[in-house]
């Protein structure tokens, strides 16, 4: 492979090269009428954000995925819908993102190009704009291919508010889809562990379901996606900021019959297992049945299912019932389970 197919210091310095690498791959992939400007910062209107809500949601992620590439996406896709999900759970509506890139001097031309034309891919079909970023290039052995940090700003209709201190007692616990298919699928294609599974990565754009759901029911107390640390980990946030308790019923957890062999041979539990395109939401009883609904009928919520309950026994604790009726806690896990995983 000759220099030219590979990325070089020179492309991250700010100067001709870097500017010829703006134009010729990022210019022309995310293309829209902020990037064209070529200022240091993007010029957003307030009267859009004034028309769709009264507060503005801002978050940001990075993203070290290893490997790259793998079944049901790659590193591109994920830092874009990643940062729209962290925006639509807290119920706003995304519009903008940034995209800043470290990549490794020698990274592959061709690797680049598959992961940016991923990104705005994505972020065509969830209808926002990447309208600003940055590339740096490190020398070899300084940083892992690409790494990716992407931000987000969103609109948060009036009368929304989304918070894990608002589950209360009675709620109803119901998720999107099946867990852990993110974590399994990316274990086992880095093939350390010579484990082949037909299990791709859920990462997909939540916000359109989350707005669906708000429709049917605006009082939804709490929505996480549940990435780093699976479903567990968001059922634990919830306990812990509301202290109530959380009581799930085992037999009730989607978990695809591959994901559930993959855990068992390497002693993992799938409700610690990253996803990127499925959510963990609380709903009054009073509007679970048609929240589920509307979830059936969204084409990323065809899966949706109840799991549980927000109960007021050990508060600040979260319980699985397994079918033979005996209960254990679920602790929050006090490291990574799987490293390098979004």
């Amino acid at each position: 492979m000759s220099d030219k197919e590979r990325i070089s210091l020179a492309q991250g310095e700010g100067g001709l090269a870097s500017s010829q690498l703006v134009e010729s791959l990022f210019l022309k992939a995310f293309d829209n009428e902020h990037l064209h400007q070529r200022e240091d910062q993007a010029s957003l209107g307030l009267a859009e954000f004034i028309r769709q809500g009264d507060r503005l949601a801002f978050t940001t992620d990075s993203y070290v995925v290893d490997p790259i590439e793998f079944p049901g996406g790659d590193i591109g896709c994920l830092a874009v819908n990643g940062t729209i999900n962290d925006l639509a759970v807290g119920g706003a509506i995304p519009r903008y993102l940034s995209c800043a890139l470290i990549l490794e001097e020698g990274l592959e031309r061709a690797l680049l190009e598959r992961v940016v034309a991923s990104m705005a891919k994505a972020a065509r079909e969830a209808n926002v704009s990447i309208v600003t970023g940055d590339t740096k290039v490190v020398p070899r052995g300084k940083a892992d291919r690409v790494f990716i940090n992407t931000a987000g700003v969103g609109v948060i209709p009036q009368g929304v508010e989304l918070a894990a201190r608002r589950c209360e007692p009675g709620d109803v616990l119901i998720v999107s889809g099946y867990l852990g298919d993110h974590g399994a699928a990316v274990l086992a294609a880095r093939g350390d562990l010579a484990l082949e599974m037909d299990v791709c990565s859920d990462s997909r754009p939540l916000h359109g379901l989350v707005q669906e759901m708000l429709k049917v029911s605006p009082d939804i107390h709490a929505i996480r996606d549940a990435t780093r640390g699976g479903v567990a980990t968001v059922l634990n946030e919830f306990a812990q900021m509301s202290q109530t308790g959380i009581l799930l019923q085992e037999a009730s957890l989607p978990v695809r019959p591959q994901v559930r062999g993959f855990c068992e041979i390497l002693g993992l539990e799938p409700w610690y297992l990253a996803n990127e395109g499925m959510l963990v939401a609380a709903v009054p009883a009073s509007a679970a049945d048609e929240v589920l609904s509307s979830m059936r009928a969204h084409p990323y919520g065809c899966d949706a299912q109840v799991i549980g309950q927000v109960v007021a026994e050990l508060p600040g604790k979260v319980q699985l019932q397994s079918g033979f009726g005996g209960r254990r806690l679920l602790e929050p896990l006090t490291g990574e389970q799987l490293p390098r995983i979004c």
